[in-house]
């Protein structure tokens, strides 16, 4: 249990001091962000920002982790798709940044790359004897998926990532909203780490886990702290796909795929927003929301930057609690993530 508070402390150190000769870097370089022309006119000031703030996450959490670590088949997978999907994302905010434009990595690569990602992911869980059955909790309900299982686990790497990437819009949302995100996760797993009596090689996953988790924790807050309103530094792609994918690879490694639509439920809202845009704006000729993704909608109703962030957390709170009963409730004796 140490090790869980020491990550966090850890990854948050290492982010708050690196951050401003980091920032200074990226300041140096000309590496900052381009603004879409389409996109809020208060956006406009942000132009030049410098991006790729992820990076910062990923370091501070991975040194973190790395030191602290178990080393378990379930948070080194968990691990690798979130440096697989931090790594999709860097790709993206270099071709942006180097043609100096808003669009990066087309669509089809991304989701290629993700594929990939889920492959390893999927890999890992076939070798390790991982259930392929998704849980409905309140029902009480084991769907068997069978191979079905393999394909699933795609959309939940990829739509967390992208659903985390669409969040990132506004100072401090992303980082704020994936943070809560990561302490359920954390939570949920310190809980399993607890009640299976820290023994075992089930109890060493979940601790471990929970060490991967607290440490991307620590380095988001780091992150958080330049980030906050007016924000120093941009996530960027790099930042939002490593923490989605990160989300992703819990669920399914804890075999909690189904709380993810709580626990990720801003990320969720964020991509249906854009969905119904799309969909009714092509088929029926309307938009439904002013701009998208929703949080944009919010900003052209004149809703500050700071209101629309913490009005976020708080219904990401109020998710997160929601999901994290359920996991209580009804998950602990479903599943046996193993070592």
């Amino acid at each position: 249990m140490v090790r869980v508070l020491v990550a966090t402390l850890v990854a948050m150190l290492i982010s708050i001091v690196i951050g401003p000769k980091f920032i200074a870097f990226l300041r140096r370089r000309e590496l900052g962000a381009a603004i879409r022309e389409e996109g809020p006119a208060g956006h406009h000031v942000k132009q030049g920002t410098p991006v790729m703030g992820g990076v910062l996450i990923l370091l501070a959490a991975s040194l973190a982790f790395l030191a602290l670590s178990r080393y378990s088949t379930a948070a080194l997978t968990v691990f690798f798709a979130t440096v697989a999907c931090g790594t999709i994302g860097f790709i993206d905010d270099f071709i942006k940044l180097r043609h100096r434009r808003s669009l990066g990595l087309s669509g089809r690569w991304k989701l290629l790359l993700l594929a990939a990602t889920t492959a390893v992911v999927g890999w890992v869980a076939h070798t390790r004897d991982l259930n392929t059955d998704v849980y409905l909790p309140v029902a009480d309900w084991h769907v068997p998926l069978s191979w079905v299982w393999y394909p699933f686990i795609f959309f939940v790497i990829a739509g967390a990532a992208n659903g985390v990437n669409l969040t990132d819009g506004i100072d401090g949302l992303a980082a704020g909203t994936g943070t809560i995100a990561l302490f359920t996760f954390t939570a949920m797993n310190v809980f399993t780490y607890v009640r299976t009596g820290q023994l075992g090689d089930q109890s060493i996953a979940h601790l471990d886990m929970a060490i991967l988790g607290a440490a991307l924790i620590g380095g988001t807050i780091g992150f958080l702290w330049y980030n906050a309103f007016p924000a120093e530094i941009i996530m960027g792609d790099t930042g939002s796909m490593a923490l989605g994918g990160a989300l992703g690879a819990f669920a399914i490694m804890m075999k909690a795929e189904t709380l993810l639509l709580l626990i990720g439920g801003i990320f969720v809202i964020e991509a249906l927003s854009v969905m119904i845009q799309v969909f009714t704006f092509k088929y029926l000729g309307r938009r439904v929301f002013l701009i998208a993704p929703i949080h944009h909608h919010f900003e052209m109703k004149a809703w500050s930057e700071t209101k629309i962030m913490v009005r976020f957390w708080i219904a990401t709170g109020i998710l997160c609690a929601a999901g994290f009963a359920l996991y209580y409730r009804y998950f602990p004796d479903f599943f046996d993530v193993r070592r």
